[in-house]
């Protein structure tokens, strides 16, 4: 391998880290340097690359520590036979670069991962080293991400979480058969039997921390994964039924998505194009009603296409469900229990929280619930108000096609449709 200069590696591998969409920084743990020592902080502002459950951007150095890789995963783009320049950092350049960013005010933390080089246990004692030194050499109070390895030793990979706010294992794909096609060096019950053994480690030490004050923390933002999409037939009631299993059995804080992106070199059992990226952010929407809407797995598969198995990309899952099951509508915006508000189109989570608190002291009209959303337009269909009562639409083609013009995709976002 040719010799790179610091700069030129960081041009190469930070770019080869952009495929890698699983570096939100929720949940992580506050941390602070007001006892005179340690260095960065997850309480300042700076350059969005993730958010936190309040909101606050927190600036991430995602890189990779080289995307050299002895695997050949055929959606890789840094895969053995892939033909990209390649590049490698030692950890000592890695802590360098993230304290000399983070001194300038260009990150407040480290998003790690890495190609396989030599061997699992090799790469990831690179990988721990270099948050080691952070947290031990510098005292760096940041937030650090480490994608671990499956297949490394389950001690590497309990180390890596006592340095990492976060820790990640990616699942890759979203059925057996589609991994076992398109990597066939990864082993699905390898990787979920290491996504087991984080959990019970995160449960080990929540409960340590209870019982003992001076007990170290593991991994206290959680851990991680992401799926592919569109690199196999894997359909999104598929993608939805897998990510909710996920969430169920390992306790997981987020299931990223990332739409394949044809490679250079493609092999030829991938597709030719890339997926629609808006089927990407309906997957996000699926997930978001699972989380945060009491959504059961087989209710957005639901919303799905029958024949397909797609989710529609004209409109969102939650007013696809609605209209899929219209008996369960209108609703009494005065009387109706909170799961069900929460089914009503246009409603969010604190709009139906708010609506549970104001009704307990008179009852609403549709002025009342149009302050609490951004288009009442979109939730009149659905609702019945003190002073409102929808014109019954006995047609579902009809309804979809008035509210189509509500939901449509602003015309800088049409590409997102292109195949």
């Amino acid at each position: 391998m040719a010799q790179l200069d610091t700069r030129k590696k960081l041009e190469i591998l930070a770019d080869a880290a952009k495929y890698d969409a699983s570096c939100a920084s929720s949940g992580t743990a506050k941390r602070n340097s007001r006892d005179g020592k340690g260095i960065g902080s997850t309480e300042g502002m700076g350059i969005c690359h993730a958010y936190a459950p309040d909101g606050r951007c927190i600036s991430l150095l995602k890189i990779l520590l080289t995307n050299s890789c002895i695997f050949d995963c055929h959606y890789c783009i840094n895969r053995k036979s892939s033909n990209v320049r390649r590049a490698r950092f030692t950890p000592q350049e890695i802590v360098n670069l993230t304290l000399s960013f983070y001194r300038r005010n260009y990150i407040e933390g480290l998003f790690l991962s890495s190609g396989i080089i030599a061997s699992s246990n090799y790469t990831m004692e690179q990988l721990v080293e270099v948050a080691r030194s952070l947290r031990e050499d510098h005292h760096f109070r940041g937030y650090i991400h480490l994608k671990t390895i499956p297949d490394a030793d389950p001690e590497l990979v309990h180390q890596a979480g006592l340095y990492a706010d976060r820790i990640s294992i990616n699942v890759e794909l979203p059925t057996v058969g589609g991994l076992k096609r398109l990597a066939p060096e990864k082993d699905a019950i390898r990787i979920e039997n290491a996504m087991g053994e984080a959990k019970t480690a995160i449960l080990d030490g929540k409960d340590a921390t209870k019982r003992y004050k001076s007990a170290p923390k593991f991994a206290p933002a959680g851990q991680s994964t992401q799926m592919i999409v569109g690199a196999d037939a894997a359909t999104d009631g598929d993608i939805v039924r897998k990510a909710s299993s996920l969430y169920d059995r390992f306790g997981l804080r987020r299931v990223y998505y990332s739409a394949f992106s044809p490679i250079p070199d493609a092999s030829a059992v991938l597709p030719l194009q890339r997926p629609p990226l808006m089927r990407e952010h309906r997957l996000y929407q699926s997930d978001w009603l699972m989380r945060f809407y009491d959504y059961q797995p087989h209710e957005v598969v639901a919303a799905a296409d029958d024949a397909t198995g797609m989710l529609p990309l004209d409109i969102d899952p939650k007013l696809a469900w609605a209209l899929k099951f219209r008996a369960h509508f209108p609703v009494d915006v005065n009387r109706a229990p909170r799961e069900m508000l929460l089914r009503v189109p246009g409603l969010g989570v604190k709009a139906v929280d708010a609506i549970l608190t104001s009704r307990r002291w008179r009852r609403l009209r549709l002025d009342d619930v149009a302050r609490l959303t951004v288009s009442v337009a979109k939730v009149r269909p659905f609702l019945i108000a003190d002073d409102w009562r929808p014109i019954a639409l006995s047609d579902k083609a009809e309804l979809r096609a008035e509210l189509r013009p509500l939901v449509a995709p602003k015309k800088q976002q049409l590409e997102l449709f292109a195949a």
